[in-house]
């Protein structure tokens, strides 16, 4: 069990990238946040779908983050990934899963992690698992407010005519 949760925790060894272990790692959210997108689709189900998922994902992130940390023997160990990559979904909420809009919430959560504004960066010093995911929900509600944000900049500037 502490094999497969290691394996989560490092994002099947994503988390092991010699360059930005975070961002890449964070990788998985792509195809995480399309599954959750197209399963609710497929039900008929709205945005609530999306946070619903994306709370339940989060609440995972912690005892996988946690059993990363205490195999690294290390706090928030930089191979530990689950973090950004279950918490990736969060920045697509209630938006449409296009090349455009996926790109530009993989670069503002990516950005809203590595500057962790208020309260993120003074969350992540909480121990364990909940202070290695924390600063990611956090960090991805801002993402989401800039990817709303964004996508009626350009919807409504007629960017996409």
């Amino acid at each position: 069990m502490q094999r497969i949760l290691l394996m989560l925790a490092t994002g099947f060894g994503l988390g092991y990238s010699p360059f930005a272990p975070g961002t890449v790692g964070c990788l998985w959210g792509l195809p995480l946040a399309w599954a959750l997108q197209a399963a609710g689709q497929a039900q008929g189900l709205g945005w609530p779908s999306q946070v619903v998922a994306a709370a339940l994902l989060s609440l995972l992130a912690i005892p996988i983050c946690a059993a990363g940390e205490k195999a690294a023997g290390t706090k928030d160990p930089r191979c530990v990934v689950a973090d950004e990559y279950l918490t990736f979904p969060i920045s697509l909420i209630g938006l449409p899963f296009s090349p455009l809009v996926v790109a530009g919430a993989f670069v503002t959560n990516r950005l809203c992690d590595i500057l962790k504004p208020f309260p993120a960066r003074q969350l992540q010093r909480l121990d364990g698992g909940l202070g290695i995911v924390i600063d990611d929900v956090f960090s991805a509600l801002y993402s989401l407010a800039l990817n709303h944000a964004l996508y009626r900049l350009v919807l409504h500037s007629g960017w996409l005519a």
